[in-house]
């Protein structure tokens, strides 16, 4: 008995429908639509990857505020301060036509290494705080539309803008448990 050749088989020339390509109803852009305000949502209020900024700066002893550890850039009161004006921007962009931006980059940095008092730090805080809850009350709109152009822009969208809240908002949590390490005020992980 031989053995039989194999002969190669054809191949399709026409590509494989899949998932992504067919079309897709309404419900199911309503369903992608909701998961992915709930995944966003989930990187704005939980940290998703990182911590909260509630942990980063609970506990912070008052005194450590305005400390700058050796080589370090900021201190804590100047990076919240930071956040509080960035994402500030950031959302008023999002939803004013008529809002104006700091100058760069000297409008989004604090004048003094050290919060004039507690007053102004709670007012910075609090203000944080807002202003990432209107931020995720903005995502969660489903009247928003996350990927339309923001008509007074150039090209950002609503998404856009909620990821570099978190993503900037990431970066600088990063910082602030540096500098506490540094400055030996950090308990968690």
């Amino acid at each position: 008995m031989t053995a039989k050749k194999s002969t190669p088989r054809k191949q399709k020339t026409t590509r494989p429908t899949s998932q992504r390509t067919k079309s897709t109803s309404p419900r199911d852009f309503s369903q992608a639509d909701k998961d992915l305000r709930q995944h966003v949502l989930y990187m704005l209020k939980e940290g998703g990857a990182h911590i909260t900024f509630e942990q980063a700066i609970a506990d912070l002893p008052v005194g450590l505020r305005a400390r700058k550890p050796p080589k370090a850039a900021h201190t804590v009161w100047q990076l919240v301060e930071h956040m509080r004006i960035a994402q500030w921007d950031i959302l008023e962009f999002s939803r004013n036509p008529h809002h104006v931006s700091p100058e760069w980059p000297s409008g989004y940095w604090p004048p003094t290494a050290s919060p004039l008092d507690q007053k102004a730090w709670n007012a910075s805080v609090e203000g944080f705080q807002s202003d990432l809850r209107a931020m995720q009350k903005l995502v969660a709109d489903p009247s928003s539309d996350l990927f339309a152009k923001i008509a007074h822009g150039d090209g950002q969208t609503i998404l856009r803008e909620a990821l570099l809240v978190a993503d900037h908002n990431a970066y600088h949590l990063g910082q602030i448990v540096q500098l506490r390490r540094l400055l030996d005020a950090w308990r968690g992980n």
